[in-house]
């Protein structure tokens, strides 16, 4: 019967909590910078909002010393060793200290560039306490930021920042994965395996072979990222060199600013908007999603090989598979690679997808959306992390493997009717329907090794294919399979 309202319970009221939000230091908002904070923390000096204004400090001093080593800007001062090594100071000196300075700048300048402009020219306005009263530091400070547009600067600094991140973090990473999944293939070339095509015993392969094709594949991508491109520009406001050839007219601009791209270690864009197209972001960011995307197809097959028993998973002392299943090993590593390569590829395809589009000269839409560059790359390389570690702790379960092979004969109807065929061709006699005849005796049937061996000899084949037939085995049926792997793993 219903409850009468009068003896219902009285609601459960919630105590206050104490807001998260306010404890100092301040907690995570994400599982990169919180849980998963070790594992990613290499990416920090690259893709964090201070590796980007540290970039930008990067390209503004660079900038700034470009104008003065050549007859550009009438005027400009000629700076000494000493002056040089003082800006790029700057950069080099960034620490926690100028992170909170530029930070109160900015909060005045409610700009993130123009803060960085006035970050340096305090330093120049504070160059005589270091170098002495003799510095034409102080006098250069119009020169900082001449003639740009925020996204000459953002540009560049981006560009600096994903390139770092790939080749000194990421790619390493990546590769060394690739690397140790090519050593498994070549310890297991020979160790037979069951194939499973629609989930089906099927002709088999060897271990080493399978693992083989994810490891090619997944280099096949690293060598696209090894080879990006990473574009850059410097031509200002709308890509005309318009305040350049108007403040100094008669310098050949398009040909100061490839060389000062190029200075920087990045490929020059010549025709461009307010902004660099994003084009090669687009590009490597569709290749690093597919170098996922074979990851995570690397992942679902080797739980489906420790689901099936076939790799045995060496426990960690000390650790819990289940909460109340002291018997499990859980393949954890891979399950993390899954998720962590999904969002990831999701990031990437949302970052391709969006910076290749601009509303005529210029929107703001690139702007939010390269912040999550820093994310994209994070989840990856944690999924790449979780996969290295996940296989280090398999061993091959190889009684089970050659069990499996040995309950499955009939994946010997394949070669024979296939033998029969070209004992047909040869014109052997009584080879008809080949196919047919294999198929009635293995589909939906089991056999015994004696079983088939009885079925070969009774065929009428010539001896010496009788023989190739009779002592082949479901283990032995391997093709070249482990010859392929020592021939064309790279």
């Amino acid at each position: 019967m219903p409850t009468d309202s009068a003896d219902s319970a009285a609601p459960v009221t919630t105590p206050q909590r104490a807001p998260l939000a306010d404890i100092t230091p301040p907690i995570a908002l994400g599982p990169l910078d919180g849980r998963y904070r070790g594992a990613v923390a290499p990416l920090v000096d690259h893709l964090s909002e201070a590796a980007l204004n540290r970039e930008r400090l990067h390209v503004e001093v660079e900038w700034l010393i470009a104008l003065t080593e050549g007859p550009v800007v009438p005027g400009a001062p000629t700076l000494s060793d000493a002056e040089k090594a003082y800006l790029r100071s700057i950069v080099t000196d960034f620490d926690a200290a100028g992170i909170a300075e530029l930070g109160e700048i900015e909060r005045v300048t409610v700009h993130d560039v123009k803060a960085i402009e006035y970050y340096i020219k305090r330093r120049l306005e504070a160059a005589p306490s270091v170098l002495g009263e003799g510095t034409v530091l102080p006098s250069a400070g119009e020169l900082v930021h001449f003639a740009c547009t925020s996204e000459d600067i953002n540009n560049l600094s981006y560009a600096l920042m994903v390139q770092g991140a790939v080749r000194d973090v990421w790619l390493p990473a990546a590769t060394a994965l690739a690397d140790q999944l090519a050593d498994m293939a070549r310890e297991h070339a020979a160790v037979p395996l069951l194939s499973r095509t629609h989930g089906q015993p099927a002709t088999p392969s060897t271990l080493g072979k399978e693992l083989a094709v994810l490891a090619h594949r997944l280099r096949r991508q690293l060598r696209r990222i090894e080879g990006a491109e990473y574009l850059g520009k410097l031509n200002g406001a709308t890509g005309t060199y318009g305040a350049h050839t108007v403040a100094v007219p008669g310098v050949d601009w398009p040909a100061v600013s490839r060389s000062f791209v190029e200075s920087l270690g990045l490929t020059w864009n010549p025709l461009t908007t307010q902004i660099e197209s994003h084009d090669w972001q687009a590009e490597l960011y569709s290749d690093m999603a597919r170098f996922n995307r074979i990851l995570h197809n690397l992942s679902t097959d080797v739980w489906t090989y420790i689901s099936l028993g076939f790799f045995k998973q060496i426990p960690v002392p000390g650790a819990t598979g289940s909460s109340t299943m002291p018997h499990k090993v859980n393949p954890i590593r891979f399950e993390n690679a899954e998720a962590n390569l999904e969002i990831s590829s999701a990031l990437l395809d949302t970052l391709a997808s969006t910076l290749v589009t601009s509303r005529l000269q210029r929107d703001l839409t690139d702007s939010t959306t390269q912040r999550n560059i820093g994310p994209a790359f994070g989840h990856s390389l944690l999924a790449v992390d979780n996969v290295s570690r996940g296989l280090r702790a398999l061993a091959v379960n190889a009684d089970l493997l050659a069990a499996d092979l040995d309950a499955n004969w009939e994946v010997l109807g394949e070669p024979i009717q296939s033998a029969m065929r070209a004992a047909s061709v040869a014109g052997v006699p009584g080879m008809e329907n080949p196919y047919e005849r294999l198929k009635d005796l293995t589909r939906g049937h089991r056999l015994t090794g004696e079983e088939m061996r009885e079925f070969v000899q009774g065929l009428g084949l010539p001896d010496d294919v009788t023989r190739r037939l009779t002592d082949l085995t479901p283990g032995t049926y391997t093709g070249i399979a482990e010859q392929l792997v020592g021939e064309y793993l790279d």
